[in-house]
């Protein structure tokens, strides 16, 4: 019994003083943090959203469901230029890439949504936690006041919003979207 004392409470001891000394109190590693993360997701939403245009064939990008929807083409500009409208309220300095909103074939619509995640990649690595919680001034109205890093995420969201129903265009062409294959 008394062994089984001593050894709880020596237990006790590593778990309470050992795990703070190898754990918690580490410094953070390089590469942690807001500015990091956010980084990090864009480049992967850009990755997985230059997957998803590729996917469709050219002669597709035509494609829309019913006819008050949007194209495909025009599904990735919208993207496009949410993406710029969203980002460019973080650094108005930064020049802006132009998107043509009424472009349709598959290397002019693909190049703009490259552009678009270029430039908010640009924007991004010129930020720090601390400018990615500051508010900004320019934030789209129906916002209202926003922080840099509110105008990320509502970037990335809006652009996972429109993946999801790009994956139905996708899907009623007989294409599995990329991030499904296997």
């Amino acid at each position: 019994m008394r062994f089984c004392r001593t050894a709880l409470l020596l237990v006790a001891v590593v778990c309470v003083v050992g795990f703070p000394a190898r754990g918690f109190a580490q410094a953070p590693s390089a590469g942690a943090g807001l500015a990091a993360d956010l980084q990090k997701d864009w480049a992967s939403l850009k990755d997985t959203m230059t997957k998803l245009g590729a996917a469709m064939p050219a002669e597709k990008f035509s494609y829309k469901p019913k006819p008050e929807l949007r194209t495909f083409a025009e599904q990735l500009l919208h993207v496009a230029n949410a993406n710029v409208n969203f980002i460019k309220a973080i650094d108005a300095k930064a020049p802006a890439p132009t998107i043509d909103a009424k472009a349709t074939g598959k290397d002019e619509v693909l190049k703009a949504l490259a552009e678009s995640f270029d430039y908010g990649t640009t924007i991004l690595k010129g930020q720090t936690d601390a400018t990615l919680t500051k508010s900004v001034e320019g934030a789209p109205r129906f916002l209202g006041p926003s922080t840099a890093a509110r105008l990320v995420y509502r970037a990335m969201g809006h652009t996972w919003d429109e993946y999801g129903v790009m994956t139905v265009y996708l899907r009623m062409n007989d294409i599995t979207p990329p991030a499904s294959a296997r």
